[in-house]
């Protein structure tokens, strides 16, 4: 894996992704590597302003780029049920989705269906989206990419009957563990399903190790806390790898034809901080238990009332 470059990353006209947080970070890098290699990107984002700046400054390095911005709002499952028809109507066949957006280490606030919102936003909303995107997924025999992160190891344990801290004391850093757990455990047992099912579609996660992107100041932004952005600051300057190069994992799982479902994709580098070349890492065991990834499954469609049909 030492010699892989973007150049190796195959054509993709007449490709169709769709890309969650495609606007800034690891989203924007992603959108563009995917452009350049020729697919329709559509930029699933909630701010139209932010998302038409990250379009033109793509076109600006790609000009003849494919890129169409569509609302969504994956912490309003609303949003998330309107994207999705919207979608479908304009593209039955969905060759990738990149489930990359997300938020951390946000003070205890909820989304519009009364998430938590780290649940809700990273994994929920992922959930309810790939759940209302699999017949599109399913016709292109597509690809699927779960962002998750070093995170998971944080937190002790996923409380699937507590998901939303009706119960639990919250903190911010292990809730944010928690909803980088269940993207784990989520992408395996989606898998697993898939697999059974003879689906055609592929379902495998990667993560950025330390990277330097806008995900860590909204916490202290929310919390009014000049600290927390100075820690921020510090952190990205002085010891994150760049968002371009915190990409790559998740460009190689969403490009390679060497990738299978169940693969879980990171950097190369020192406890997979950070690394110049992708390569398959390992994850706590808890994220493969078949027991709780069916538990998580079932409590996840309840929640949001989506249902695969696999």
């Amino acid at each position: 894996m030492t010699s892989w470059t973007l150049d190796a990353i195959p054509d993709l006209s007449g490709k169709v992704a769709v890309v969650t947080g495609a606007n800034s970070g690891l989203g924007y890098h992603t959108t563009l590597e995917l452009a350049r290699k020729g697919a329709h990107v559509v930029l699933a984002c909630r701010a139209r302003d932010k998302t038409e700046s990250a379009i033109q400054r793509i076109r600006a390095e790609v000009p003849q780029a494919k890129l169409e911005f569509m609302a969504l709002d994956l912490a309003d499952l609303a949003s998330i049920r309107a994207f999705a028809q919207a979608l479908k109507a304009k593209h039955p066949k969905l060759d990738l989705l990149v489930n990359n957006a997300g938020v951390m280490a946000l003070p205890l606030c909820r989304t519009k269906d009364g998430f938590e919102m780290q649940i809700g936003t990273n994994h929920l909303g992922h959930f309810a989206l790939t759940g209302l995107l699999i017949e599109p997924l399913r016709a292109a025999r597509g690809r699927i990419v779960n962002v998750a992160s070093m995170a998971h190891r944080w937190t002790r344990a996923l409380d699937v009957d507590d998901l939303n801290f009706a119960k639990a004391r919250y903190q911010k850093w292990d809730a944010y563990g928690k909803s980088k757990l269940a993207n784990l455990v989520f992408t395996f047992e989606l898998d697993r399903r898939l697999r059974k099912a003879n689906a055609g579609v592929t379902a495998l996660a990667a993560h950025p190790g330390y990277s330097s992107t806008n995900l860590g100041f909204a916490g202290p932004a929310m919390e009014k806390s000049t600290l927390g952005k100075w820690f921020m600051d510090v952190g990205n300057t002085l010891f994150a790898q760049s968002g371009a190069r915190g990409a790559l994992p998740q460009i190689y799982a969403a490009t390679m034809p060497d990738v299978q479902g169940g693969d879980y994709w990171g950097p190369d580098g020192f406890r997979q901080l950070w690394g110049k070349h992708p390569r398959k890492v390992g994850c706590r065991a808890a994220a493969r238990d078949e027991q709780l990834g069916a538990r998580l499954w079932a409590e996840s469609e309840r929640l949001t009332g989506v249902k695969f049909g696999i």
